[in-house]
């Protein structure tokens, strides 16, 4: 046997554990799931088998669609929120001086703290009442501003992007500075000679060499944004209404509080379908345009 052949044996024997995981504990519960969604069932009891109706039902319910126009809405806010503000701030900080260090570390910070407490601060932030932002907008004669932020359904969903947006740009922050010290310094030197800076030097240089990384980004975006739940769960509940609804809080809903478990497994079932289709067509859509 060949060295090639033995480091491939070796290789897959190594990989063999946590593919054998991976099958067990996630690739065997989705075709579960889906599968769960041909029944009619409460999670107790005998399953009644319905055929496609639980899924037909999903599609027929306008509920459904508000909530999927909603992650719409999400995604959007992530991909041209969370990618944009993470490149900008990856140009800026990623030399490793200690003050690029620490404002590095500023801006992860809110990937440690608990969903919940996200949720909680700004559910503060835009209590009508009692909330720092009504305040802000008051003192600075702004009173025609104010709002109910999370209780107008014209700009609910836009005001719990802003939260979404805030914690989840560290790691694409991290993702970007470590791609962009990988550009190779022969590169950015030429650049510097043909007068290629700031913008110029972003659009040409930066974003060129790392749009593999950016694909990725926009990947983890779509994923994330598709089963987005604790933040909404916290701050709304998906009210009011269901005007917050998201397809997560809608599968939660009708699983748990009125213990429809077919139904549910139907629900995420679509909510990964549609997951992949957007991934799909958004790699598709950037393969073109390179």
């Amino acid at each position: 046997m060949s060295y090639a052949n033995r480091a491939r044996r070796f290789i897959f024997i190594g990989l063999l554990p946590a593919l054998a995981l991976y099958l067990v504990f996630v690739i065997v519960p989705i075709f579960w799931s889906a599968l769960y969604g041909f029944f009619d069932w409460k999670g107790i009891g005998a399953m009644k088998f319905v055929g496609f109706a639980n899924y037909i039902e999903t599609v027929k319910d306008p509920v459904f669609w508000r909530a999927f126009k909603n992650n719409l809405i999400i995604v959007a806010a992530s991909i041209f929120g969370q990618v944009p503000i993470a490149l900008v701030l990856s140009l800026i900080l990623w030399k490793n001086s200690w003050f690029h260090r620490f404002v590095r570390s500023a801006v992860f910070m809110p990937m440690v703290l608990a969903s919940v407490v996200i949720g909680i601060i700004w559910g503060y932030i835009y209590n009508p009442q009692i909330g720092i932002l009504n305040y802000v907008l008051e003192q600075a004669g702004l009173s025609s501003w104010i709002r109910d932020w999370l209780g107008d359904p014209k700009i609910n969903m836009y005001s719990v992007s802003v939260p979404i947006i805030w914690a989840n740009i560290g790691p694409y922050l991290i993702l970007f500075i470590a791609a962009i010290q990988n550009i190779s310094s022969e590169v950015e030197d030429a650049a510097k000679i043909d007068g290629a800076v700031g913008f110029r030097r972003l659009y040409l240089i930066v974003v060129p060499m790392i749009w593999d990384t950016i694909k990725v980004a926009i990947v983890l975006c779509i994923s994330g944004s598709m089963k987005a739940f604790d933040l909404i769960f916290v701050m709304t509940g998906g009210g009011p209404a269901q005007s917050t609804e998201l397809l997560a809080t809608y599968m939660y809903n009708n699983t748990f509080n009125i213990f429809r478990y077919g139904y549910g497994s139907a629900v995420s079932t679509l909510i990964m379908l549609i997951s992949m289709a957007l991934v799909v067509g958004s790699q598709l859509l950037m393969k073109r345009k390179t």
